[in-house]
């Protein structure tokens, strides 16, 4: 597994105690109001979202946050022209301060309206776009969790991964939930501070291909050299 962490949300923390790999560059975000997006990085970000503009993924495809935290990252998209995201979070606290991250951020106009267990805000900073932030477990997902276009994973993979009890069985539902929640011919965009390419291209081996592979910050040790994290678009077939 490689060494470093670009760790993800709230499903990811146990991946984020790692130490950071590289650093942001110029990447043209804003500073957090709470500085929290080093917890997973703003390069990471961008290098995301840059794919999505690439490759033109359209503004209303329906975009899947695992283990989404705080929110910054679908605040990231929205104001990227992002107008159908979804975060999910198996931690109802997570998901709460998610409603904060968005406050702190300057978007006041947001309207947060909790309904047992789903919260979801209607963003008015941007015309028509619809957060969706909901408490699941995506080991045990609800049959709602499907029809996706876009499915990212920035640390919760990696978490579930170090989980001390029964990983390898969790990892295989992690990919069966997977194939559940994506469309076919969607993608999935993985950044993993734990695997390395070869481990995850095992790993997801089936129902999925390799589509692409991330530029990401390299380190160089005893004279070899190697990539902090590891960052992959995986197509369904």
């Amino acid at each position: 597994m490689s060494e470093g962490a670009d760790g993800g949300g709230g499903g990811g923390d146990g991946a984020s105690a790692r130490s950071p790999g590289g650093s942001p560059g110029g990447d043209g975000f804003a500073p957090s109001a709470l500085g929290t997006r080093e917890q997973f990085g703003e390069e990471s970000m961008t290098r995301l979202i840059r794919w999505m503009q690439k490759h033109k993924i359209p503004l209303d495809a329906s975009v899947l946050d695992i283990g989404t935290g705080n929110g910054v990252f679908l605040v990231e998209l929205a104001k990227s022209g992002f107008s159908n995201i979804t975060g999910i979070d198996y931690s109802p606290s997570a998901i709460r301060l998610s409603g904060s991250i968005i406050e702190k951020e300057g978007l006041s106009n947001i309207k947060l309206k909790v309904t047992q267990l789903v919260i979801s805000a209607t963003c008015h900073f941007i015309s028509n776009d619809l957060f969706k932030f909901q408490v699941e477990d995506f080991l045990n997902p609800s049959t709602k969790l499907s029809g996706f276009h876009v499915c990212i994973d920035k640390g919760t993979f990696d978490a579930i991964s170090l989980h001390p009890d029964s990983a390898v069985e969790k990892r295989k539902q992690y990919v069966q939930s997977l194939s559940r929640a994506l469309n076919v011919k969607g993608f999935f965009l993985i950044t993993s501070c734990n695997w390395t390419k070869e481990e995850l291209l095992n790993e997801f081996s089936e129902g999925f291909e390799l589509f692409e592979e991330l530029p990401t910050p390299k380190f160089t040790f005893g004279g070899r050299s190697g990539n902090s994290v590891a960052a992959l678009v995986f197509q369904k077939t």
